[in-house]
């Protein structure tokens, strides 16, 4: 009973350490879905169920981005009836893999992110929020902004574009610049 407290209290500290990568993981899988986060919860749970199968001193990254994969997976197998874009497997397999081998430096991307953000202009800043964090179209937002929808997703490309040369100089080290 003590060794399953004690890997317990290893797989609590190995959980919290990579909680921002699981969840970042989880939602480059599932773009634009509002309930990534729950999908992010249901992996956690399903992580200390199976904790027992955990061999410490492996890869508890590799092993957590499995499960959240899974986990991905039976949601997108839930919502099969949702009219959205699909991935094929093959697509899945590979954007995993891609996904997986750079999250790494994701906590640095996600602070020269947050960087990155409070350059724009507020009003750049509320179209990003509205695009990736609201329920509503873009067509709503554009009527609510007295903007075309072309025109949003003309500025959300040039925005886009923006951000991650901004990202990338500021991981370099070679400057703020938006």
């Amino acid at each position: 009973m003590e060794n399953e407290s004690k890997q317990d209290v290893e797989i609590v500290s190995l959980l919290t350490e990579h909680q921002s990568a699981i969840r970042f993981y989880i939602a480059s899988l599932l773009p634009g879905e509002v309930r990534a986060a729950d999908v992010a919860q249901q992996a956690n749970l399903t992580i200390w169920d199976k904790r027992g199968d955990f061999e410490l001193g492996t890869n508890f990254k590799a092993w957590s981005f499995s499960i959240a994969r899974y986990e991905v997976l039976n949601f997108r197998k839930r919502e099969a009836r949702d009219a959205r874009l699909q991935f094929s497997d093959e697509l899945e397999e590979i954007i995993s893999g891609e996904i997986a081998s750079h999250i790494d430096d994701i906590d640095e991307r996600h602070e020269a992110l947050r960087e990155c953000m409070k350059k724009l202009k507020q009003s750049d800043r509320d179209l990003i929020h509205h695009r990736y964090f609201e329920v509503s179209s873009l067509a709503d937002y554009a009527e609510k902004v007295g903007r075309s929808a072309a025109g949003l997703k003309v500025s959300l490309h040039r925005l886009r574009k923006a951000l991650a040369q901004c990202i990338e100089k500021r991981i370099d080290g070679k400057g703020l610049r938006t």
